[in-house]
């Protein structure tokens, strides 16, 4: 799954997205777990830049990583402006290479869920161990069975901007626990004429004990898992499922 033209329009749909949230997530858990010295982190799903710059920002060594090539060129350009040293390479989540020695990885923005294969999310958390220090961390979020099946299924989610505007409709597919977004787009020109734009998205989870196993498997302690950015476990009704695993 590639982002198309949707890349470039991507933060001014994401601007209430909660990355200060997912900032002080990395800083507290790297603090909390003994890892203050960390200083190398490998950002996956890094999409445009916007939390690695902001990881780079506060003094730590950041690589990026994504699948979009759209998203990649929005990253650099958004990393040069702030003055911040970032690598940012097109590569695979399942085929993570020409790295290693991590502190840190985080997958955030719910981007392991675009894996729509068992194997690929087993194959994904095997290549982030090997890529990590020894007691590295591994950080990320997933959506909840309870968003995919109840809030996703079958919804509609709209915007009039004047500036862009969106229809979101949410399909199930075949897959137990999994959404089809189709995203339909309405961007205004100079002209004063708007341009329509599409783009189709899939989505998969697991449930948490599913998870804990594939970690488990890969090598992984699991440490903490919670919800919603707070310190709580998952409840029946959570949303976003935060890991917290150790190699």
């Amino acid at each position: 799954m590639t982002y198309e033209s949707f890349a470039y329009w991507y933060d001014k749909l994401m601007n209430e997205a909660p990355y200060d949230a997912w900032q002080s997530f990395v800083q507290k858990k790297l603090k909390q777990y003994g890892r203050q010295g960390a200083k190398r982190i490998l950002d996956v799903g890094c999409g445009t830049g916007e939390l690695a710059v902001r990881l780079a920002k506060e003094g730590f060594l950041v690589t990026g990583v994504d699948l979009s090539e759209n998203m990649l060129a929005i990253a650099q350009a958004k990393a040069e402006a702030q003055q911040v040293n970032i690598e940012f390479f097109q590569q695979n989540m399942t085929e993570l290479e020409g790295f290693s020695s991590f502190d840190c990885v985080t997958i955030f923005c719910d981007s392991l869920n675009y894996l729509l294969e068992e194997s690929e999310v087993r194959q994904t958390f095997s290549r982030i161990y090997e890529l990590l220090k020894e007691d590295g961390l591994l950080l990320f979020d997933v959506h909840s069975t309870y968003k995919m099946d109840h809030i996703f299924q079958d919804a509609i989610f709209t915007s009039n901007d004047e500036e862009i505007s969106y229809i979101w409709s949410c399909y199930p597919l075949s897959l137990p626990h999994s959404v089809e977004h189709e995203l339909t787009f309405f961007v205004r020109g100079d002209d004063g004429k708007y341009e329509r734009h599409d783009e189709l998205h899939r989505q998969c989870t697991y449930e948490i004990d599913q998870y804990k196993q594939w970690l488990t498997e890969a090598g992984f302690t699991v440490l903490e898992i919670t919800a919603d950015f707070t310190d709580e476990a998952p409840s029946e009704t959570s949303e976003r499922v935060f890991f917290v695993a150790k190699k």
